[in-house]
């Protein structure tokens, strides 16, 4: 019997009816009708309060509304609250460019919330079955999902406040359809269920009969498997959070970054579930277009020989190698050249977050630190000059005979490609570069005996 399946297996969920108050999602047709009826026959018993809410997505004109009025007549001969919206989702889809299916769940879900919050009820209730589930994981396999994606419909899930709850996940279709014909149900018949230009059909039409035959009780199995999925993925979900945090170096809004040889330190399983969860930060709505073929070019990216490279993803999000940094990110920001003369002790702030700081010091117990440089004063023409790098800048170094490229220098000493064009690049008054803060240091600098006085350059960042 169809109430001795659903009690069942709510126990083997942990799930009590009793005393909850509970929106219902009714269309009309056989498996959200039979939930309705099945739920007001515990209503006495368990102590439910239960009020229904209907969406009319106006698909299908006068048919579509004709459904609505179905719903709400029931729910008057049964004396049960009854709300409804009527939403032209086709004008939404023009608007938005978003696909019937995603349109329509959307406004579903967001008139299921408004009612929750209008009778305080805490739950919402719907009729998704067996056959559902097994069509749902097949699909989303097909599509290349990942993740908790590939787990399917979760019995219960977080839903705003409150909880969505699925208690027929136990059942067929045929199971739901000879409980309607039992009771003496008359569901509405929505006719798109039938066309074969939606994938779900494709699935219902074909491959679920063939699975049938294999296995009467195939969608038991899948909803075996799927809750075994939910419950593996939570628990390493939760171990790639904690080692996640460990390999960030930047997280801001539209930007992540990752140190690769951390990363790759990490678990396989969990270097996957890392990838997910930051592009789960990034998407604020994921892209259909998103499957685990992105996944495995994201570590082909990682694991390239090139030290550098970019990874288009959907909806314009980059990925961007640098040495050993990972960066997913929105946008690339094209830094603007800036150039301060400074004549004058002093600080100031730099475009890239630093800052720098000029001291005159005399020649007594000198401190240099590592982002300290050192300079007579006499050898140094003012002003001093701090920019942004220009094309065939070269730099004598410290200790080297000759100059070098600035490019090489950049290149030899692994700087992100994205923060070299806002490194600061200090020059004298007559453009010689003397300093490349915590990178290279010119021949000029360096403590030297005959120097009455000194300029300290202190860089912070």
């Amino acid at each position: 019997m169809l109430e001795s399946k659903v009690e069942s297996f709510l126990a083997r969920h942990s799930f009590s009816l009793e005393n909850k108050r509970i929106v219902v999602g009714v269309s009309g047709g056989p498996d959200s009708l039979a939930l309705l009826h099945y739920l007001l026959n515990e209503k006495e018993k368990r102590n439910l309060f239960l009020v229904v809410s209907h969406v009319d997505h106006m698909f299908r004109g006068e048919e579509s509304y004709r459904d609505a009025m179905f719903v709400k007549d029931f729910c008057m001969s049964n004396n049960i609250p009854f709300e409804m919206v009527q939403v032209n989702v086709t004008k939404i889809m023009e608007e938005t460019g978003k696909s019937s299916q995603i349109a329509a769940r959307e406004v579903r879900y967001d008139f299921y919330h408004k009612v929750m919050e209008q009778y305080q009820a805490p739950y919402l209730a719907l009729g998704h079955h067996g056959d559902d589930q097994v069509e749902t994981m097949l699909m989303r396999l097909t599509r290349g999902s990942s993740g908790k994606a590939r787990a399917g419909i979760p019995f219960a899930r977080s839903f705003y406040e409150g909880i969505i709850f699925r208690p027929f996940l136990c059942l067929t279709k045929d199971e739901l359809q000879n409980y309607c014909e039992r009771h003496k149900l008359i569901p509405r018949i929505d006719p798109s269920n039938e066309k074969g230009i939606y994938s779900r059909n494709r699935f219902r039409k074909h491959v679920l009969p063939f699975l049938k035959t294999e296995n009467s009780h195939v969608h038991q199995h899948f909803q075996r498997f799927s809750e075994d999925l939910q419950s593996d993925e939570e628990f390493l979900l939760e171990l790639t959070i904690e080692r996640l945090n460990t390999v960030l170096t930047k997280r801001e809004e539209g930007k992540i970054t990752i140190d690769i040889k951390q990363f790759l330190a990490m678990p396989l399983p969990l270097q996957r579930r890392g990838i997910q969860l930051i592009l789960n930060y990034l998407y604020k709505e994921k892209p259909a277009s998103l499957s685990a073929i992105h996944i495995d070019q994201i570590f082909s990216l990682i694991h390239h020989h090139e030290p550098s490279g970019i990874l288009d993803l959907p909806n314009g999000l980059k990925v961007i190698r640098s040495y050993l940094q990972l960066s997913f990110q929105y946008e690339q920001i094209s830094a603007k050249p800036y150039y301060f003369e400074i004549n004058s002790p002093g600080t100031i702030m730099l475009p890239n977050g630093g800052s720098l700081t000029i001291d005159f010091i005399a020649g007594e117990n000198l401190d240099v630190k590592g982002n300290n440089a050192i300079f007579n004063a006499d050898q140094i023409h003012f002003p001093l000059i701090i920019r942004s790098r220009k094309k065939g800048d070269r730099m004598t170094l410290k200790g080297i005979q000759g100059s070098k490229k600035l490019k090489d220098i950049f290149i030899d000493q692994k700087v992100p490609r994205e923060e070299r064009e806002l490194w600061p690049v200090i020059t004298d008054g007559e453009g010689f570069i003397i300093w490349i803060p915590n990178i290279k240091r010119s021949s000029l600098e360096g403590i030297d005996p005959t120097a009455e006085q000194y300029i300290l350059l202190t860089y912070n960042k």
